[in-house]
C-alpha cells in the first residue's frame, strides 16, 4: 500500500522491454521504453490500458482465457528488467533458487485449456514468485492506487515509509507477534483445561477409589488363599490332628514302630554286615517325621475359625474384584491404570505450571508492547509533521493554493492510554482540505476525482526518495484535470522522473510535452481484423500527435505552433528546471 521509492543510482531504466503476443488486441508487439519519463499516448479505446494489463500479469496478477486474442491458442507476455543495481533484488531470487544478474526477464505464457505458465531468468516460476518479487520491479499508478490512497487502513503504512519509522515498527511486531503467540497457547491451554475438567473429575474419583483400597501386588491371590483356609479349618484342623496321632501321639505310632525298625537292623548288622541298608539315612527319616509331627502340631495350635476375619477377606475381594473389572480384568491391570491416572493427573497440573509460566511471560510481552508502541508513536508523531509540510508543498504547486493535508491521529498511544494493534498502537487517517475556510474531511470523502489525482501524485513525488521501486507507472493521473494544472502535473512527473523511470498514459497535451520518449498507440484495420500497434515517435511526429491532443481529428496550424511551444517549454524546463516555468509565468503576466 502507498509504494515508495528511492533514487535509482544513475537514472537506469528498470524496464527495458516489453514484448506481447496474442494479448487481446495485440497481435505482437515490442516496446522499448527509456530513462526519465515515457509518454503513452493515443486516441480513446486505441488500447493504450491493454499495456497496463500486460505488465500487470508479469507482477503476478490473474489471467484468464479471455485475455488471449480471438481464434488464438495462447497468449505470451515477456520482459526484460535492468537490475544491475538493485542488488537487494538480486539476493532474494538467489534466496529463491533463481539465477540473479544484470537482467531479469519474466515471460508468462496463458494457454486456453489452462496450462499457464511463468518463467523467471527461463527457469520455471510460479505465481508466488512473482508477487514476492514485483515489489521491487513497478509501481502501476492507476485507478487501483486511488482506491489504496482512499482506504485508511493504508495511511499508516505510508506515513511509516515516509518517516523511515519501519524498523521501530518491525520490532515493535516482533514483539506484538511473541505477544500474540503466547496469548493463543494460553487460551488454548485453558480451552483445553475446560475441556478436560470433566475428564479429570471422573480420574480423580477412580483413583481416589483405588487409593482408598489401596490393593497390593499379589493380594488378590493371598486373600483367595487365606479364603479357603478359613472356609476349611474344621477339615484341615482333624486331618492333621490325625496325621500328628499317626506320628507320633498313639500307641504304636509311626515314630515308635520306626524306632523299633532302626534298632532291629542295627542288631542284624552287628551280626550280619551283608544287609546293605544305611542305618544313616534310616535315622534322618526318623527325625524327619519327628520334626513333620512337631510341625503338625504347631499348625493344628494356629488353626482358630475366626468368622469376623472371613466376612472381612469376602468383603475386600468383593472390592477388588469389582474396580479389577473396571480396569482390566485383573489386579495387574488395575494397579496399571492407577499409574496411568496418576501420570494424567500429573499432565494437568503440569498445564497449570505451564499457565503459570505462560501468563508471567505475557506479562513481560505486555510490558515489552507498551515501551515499543509508545516510542514508535513517538517516531510517527514527528514523521507526520514533516509529511503534512511535503505534502502541502506539492498540492500547492498541483494548483491546490489553499488546500491542506492532514495527517489525523484517530487514536494515539500516551502513557494514560494505549491499545496494541498489529501495527501499533495508532489510527491514523488523511485528511484533506480543498480550500479556506472547509472543515478537513478524510480522503474518502473527496467528491473531485482531480482533487484525489493530485493528492496521489503528491504523495508519490514526497515519497519518491525513500523507497526500492525504479518504475512508476501512471495510468489515469490526468483524471478529472486539465489547463494549468495539466500543465503542473506534467512538470511533477518530470521531476519524479529525475529519480525513476516513469511511464504515463496520458490524453492530455500538456503533460504528454514532458516525456523524453513519446509512444504512440493506434488499432489500425489489416484482414478484417484490428491490431493495436506502437511506435515511437519523433519531434516532428511528437508536434502532430499533441496538436492532436489539443485540436481534435483536424489538426490546424495554430494547434500545430501551440504544441511546438509547449515542447519548447518542456524541453526548456528539462535542460534548466524553472525556465519553462517563468516562460509560462510570463505568458500567462502578458495575456
Amino acid at each position: 500500500a502507498g509504494a515508495v521509492y528511492q533514487q535509482v543510482p544513475g537514472k537506469e531504466k528498470m524496464l527495458h522491454d516489453l514484448s506481447i503476443t496474442n494479448f487481446a488486441i495485440i497481435d505482437e508487439l515490442h516496446v522499448s521504453f527509456a530513462d526519465g519519463l515515457n509518454i503513452i499516448s493515443g486516441e480513446t479505446g486505441a488500447g493504450k490500458s491493454i499495456l497496463i494489463g500486460a505488465v500487470s500479469l508479469l507482477l503476478g496478477d490473474r489471467a484468464t482465457a479471455e485475455m488471449i486474442r480471438t481464434k488464438m491458442d495462447t497468449a505470451t507476455v515477456e520482459a526484460l528488467f535492468n537490475i544491475q543495481n538493485n542488488k537487494p533484488l538480486q539476493e532474494k531470487l538467489t534466496a529463491m533458487g533463481f539465477s540473479a544478474g544484470a537482467e531479469l526477464v519474466i515471460r508468462r505464457v496463458i494457454s486456453r485449456n489452462g496450462k499457464n505458465r511463468v518463467q523467471i531468468n527461463g527457469q520455471m516460476a510460479t505465481l508466488a514468485n512473482l508477487a514476492a518479487i514485483s515489489e521491487s520491479l513497478i509501481n502501476i499508478c492507476g485507478q487501483h492506487e486511488h482506491q489504496v490512497i482512499l482506504c485508511a487502513e493504508n495511511h499508516i503504512d505510508i506515513l511509516d515509509e515516509f518517516g523511515g519509522c519501519l524498523g521501530e515498527r518491525r520490532a515493535y511486531e516482533d514483539i506484538y507477534l511473541r505477544h500474540q503467540q503466547i496469548c493463543s497457547r494460553i487460551e488454548k491451554l485453558e480451552e483445553a483445561r475446560r475441556h478436560r475438567q470433566e475428564r479429570t473429575d471422573l480420574i480423580e474419583f477412580q483413583l481416589a477409589e483405588i487409593k482408598n483400597l489401596d490393593p497390593c501386588a499379589g493380594e488378590d491371590t493371598a486373600l483367595a488363599e487365606e479364603k479357603k483356609v478359613l472356609s476349611n479349618i474344621q477339615k484341615l484342623a482333624d486331618w492333621s490332628d490325625r496325621a500328628y496321632s499317626l506320628l507320633y501321639e498313639e500307641s504304636g505310632c509311626i515314630n515308635t514302630q520306626l524306632k523299633e525298625v532302626l534298632t532291629r537292623i542295627d542288631d542284624i548288622q552287628k551280626i550280619d554286615p551283608n544287609l546293605k541298608l544305611s542305618l544313616p539315612d534310616m535315622e534322618n527319616s526318623y527325625v524327619t517325621l519327628q520334626e513333620a509331627a512337631l510341625v503338625l502340631r504347631d499348625y493344628r495350635g494356629k488353626l482358630i475359625f475366626d468368622p469376623e476375619r472371613l466376612a472381612a477377606i469376602d468383603e475386600r475381594l468383593d472390592m477388588i474384584n469389582r474396580l479389577k473389572r473396571k480396569h482390566g480384568g485383573t489386579l495387574e491391570s488395575l494397579l496399571a491404570r492407577k499409574r496411568e491416572m496418576e501420570e494424567e493427573l500429573q499432565q494437568v497440573s503440569g498445564v497449570e505450571e505451564e499457565l503459570l509460566r505462560l501468563r508471567q511471560e505475557k506479562d513481560a510481552a505486555v510490558r515489552d508492547l507498551r515501551q515499543k508502541a509508545l516510542e514508535l508513536s513517538q517516531f510517527r508523531t514527528q514523521a507526520a509533521t514533516r509529511l503534512k509540510e511535503a505534502v502541502d508543498a506539492e498540492i500547492h504547486d498541483l494548483n491546490m493554493p489553499h488546500a491542506g493535508f492532514f495527517v489525523q491521529f484517530l487514536r494515539c498511544c500516551t502513557e494514560e492510554e494505549i491499545s496494541y494493534g498489529p501495527k501499533g498502537g495508532d489510527v491514523i487517517e488523511f485528511y484533506l482540505t480543498a480550500n479556506t475556510g472547509e472543515e478537513p474531511k478524510a480522503l474518502n470523502r473527496i467528491a473531485s476525482g482531480g482533487e484525489l489525482s493530485r493528492i496521489v501524485l503528491a504523495l508519490k513525488n514526497v515519497l519518491s526518495q525513500t523507497g526500492s521501486v525504479a518504475t512508476v507507472v501512471f495510468d489515469e493521473v490526468d483524471s478529472g484535470i486539465g489547463g494549468a494544472t495539466a500543465e503542473i502535473v506534467g512538470r511533477k512527473l518530470q521531476d519524479l522522473s529525475a529519480h525513476h523511470q516513469v511511464i504515463c498514459i496520458t490524453h492530455l497535451p500538456q503533460i504528454a510535452s514532458f516525456g523524453g520518449r513519446h509512444l504512440r498507440v493506434t488499432k489500425p484495420v489489416s484482414g478484417g481484423r484490428t491490431s493495436a500497434m506502437v511506435e515511437e515517435i519523433d519531434e516532428e511526429q511528437k508536434i502532430e500527435e499533441i496538436g492532436r491532443m489539443l485540436a481534435g481529428v483536424d489538426v490546424t496550424e495554430t494547434a500545430r505552433d501551440h504544441a511546438r511551444e509547449m515542447l519548447a517549454a518542456a524541453k526548456a524546463e528539462r535542460v534548466s528546471p524553472g525556465r519553462g516555468r517563468r516562460r509560462h509565468a510570463e505568458k500567462s503576466a502578458h495575456q
